[in-house]
């Protein structure tokens, strides 16, 4: 039962439950007190003991469901029909067909002992033993491993040919030369176990594959133009950014909290500890003084990358334990501060807000940074790192890289986030060639990977 417990700690991990080996310790150890005869009282302890939210416990309960609900075999769909004619249905010459009449079943019974143990299996039609027989062969043919859609195929053969579909071909042949009723019975009872292999192993494609293809569907995502992103895909790609997010703060926070003693001052540490014949009772650390990062954030909002700048800024106000200091603008024609809006609201009421007050214009960079540096410049200090996301088309209007200079001149560094394709750079109403003079750095930024790379260096720049 342990190898169960492990497959079921896979399982659930697959669905999005967070179990470090000391959590899945601590179930096996509540689980063989409670034991596993009460399916409800142990649905509930490990709801008690592995999940930590209630999107984890509706998860692992939906993944309980699943690991422990096994398929029914499958009855045969002639089977009753079988029963019930086998006495009245004869052969031509007035004889009952094959040896099953009732009054000579030994020679029936002769050929059925004679038979494979997998035909004897289906022909005795003992549920609790074809469980059993399926279980079995799942566990020898490594059903747990199962990953893609591709590989159902693969695996129901392989847990057929464990159980001895082989040696049950051989005996139908047989049968059907000598026991035409008793071969129609066995091949009506193979269809009903290859239904019910069939469902074992969909059932295992949801509890091991989920994981796999989740990773599938996120690495394509990661890589699809933010901009193209389909309705029915914003949910996916926002719940991708958060999983973004959780790991750049998982990578970049650490770091620094092991870093706050600093490193051990070796000269300082002999010369303190001199009177005690250099044995290092008191030590001595070297101190680096690190800046706290602190991130200004300035995203067009306008129809042509309003879509992308929703991600961006989820991204952003996502990382509150790396980032102390964050604040957020956007613009379109005018600029104006969304830090609030995005701080006490869902995502999707504070994307609704702030596009309701600036979003879907026509974008004007030069009116939008006058507007920063008449209301907001001060928040520009030599430790603050200045993002703005934009395709710098000012659709001919005066694009004011002036105020953009002294943007750069106060900053630590200004960085450009452009979701459009260099290529595109410079051409039309594109002010980006004059822009990136001022700009300490310059990336295209058009999809989630691409922008998780550039926050990436942006905050470990500060580590």
């Amino acid at each position: 039962m342990r190898e169960n417990l492990h497959r079921f700690f896979r399982a659930a991990r697959g669905a999005g439950v967070r179990l470090s080996p000391a959590e899945s310790i601590d179930a096996m150890r509540a689980v063989s007190k409670v034991g596993f005869a009460d399916r409800t009282v142990l649905r509930d302890t490990f709801l008690l003991t592995l999940a930590k939210t209630q999107d984890e416990k509706k998860a692992l309960g939906d993944c309980f469901d699943l690991f422990f609900d096994q398929p029914e075999p499958q009855a045969p769909p002639e089977d009753n029909k079988a029963e019930d004619g086998k006495t009245d249905e004869q052969e031509p010459d007035g004889s009952n067909s094959g040896s099953d009449s009732p009054g000579d079943t030994s020679g029936g019974d002769e050929q059925a002992d004679s038979l494979g143990q997998l035909a004897q299996m289906l022909l005795s039609q003992d549920r609790n033993e074809i469980s059993a027989a399926i279980a079995g062969a799942a566990a020898a043919a490594s059903l747990s491993d199962i990953r893609y859609f591709t590989q159902r195929g693969i695996f129901s053969n392989r847990i057929l040919e464990q159980m001895g579909i082989q040696r049950l071909r051989d005996d139908l042949d047989n049968l059907t030369a000598t026991n035409p009723a008793m071969a129609e019975r066995l091949t009506d009872a193979l269809d009903g176990l290859r239904g019910t292999v069939r469902d074992t192993v969909s059932q295992a494609l949801m509890l091991y594959g989920r994981e796999e293809a989740e990773n599938l569907r996120n690495e394509i995502l990661r890589n699809a133009p933010l901009s193209r992103i389909e309705p029915r895909q914003v949910e996916q790609m926002r719940r991708l950014i958060r999983q973004i997010a959780r790991r750049l703060r998982e990578r970049y926070s650490k770091p620094r909290k092991r870093q706050r003693r600093g490193h051990l001052d070796v000269r300082r540490t002999i010369r303190r500890n001199a009177a005690w014949g250099g044995v290092p009772f008191l030590t001595a650390w070297k101190r680096r003084h690190r800046d706290r990062p602190k991130i200004v954030a300035i995203c067009d909002v306008s129809g042509s990358v309003a879509r992308v700048s929703d991600f961006f800024l989820l991204l952003i106000h996502s990382l509150h334990e790396v980032v102390d200091d964050v604040r957020s603008f956007a613009f379109s024609g005018h600029l104006i501060e969304v830090s609030d809006i995005l701080e006490s609201k869902s995502p999707e009421e504070a994307m609704a807000e702030i596009m309701s007050k600036v979003g879907f214009g026509s974008s004007d960079y030069g009116n939008s940074f006058d507007d920063f540096e008449h209301g907001w410049m001060s928040a520009v200090t030599p430790q603050t790192t200045v993002i703005i996301l934009g395709d710098a088309r000012s659709n001919n209007l005066d694009p004011r890289a002036d105020i953009l200079r002294r943007i750069a001149e106060r900053s630590k560094r200004l960085v450009w986030l452009n979701p459009e394709g260099r290529m595109a750079w410079g051409w039309g109403d594109s002010e980006m060639p004059r822009y990136a003079t001022f700009c300490t750095v310059v990336r295209q930024c058009a999809t989630a990977h691409q922008l998780e790379r550039a926050v990436s260096d942006i905050v470990a720049s500060y580590q």
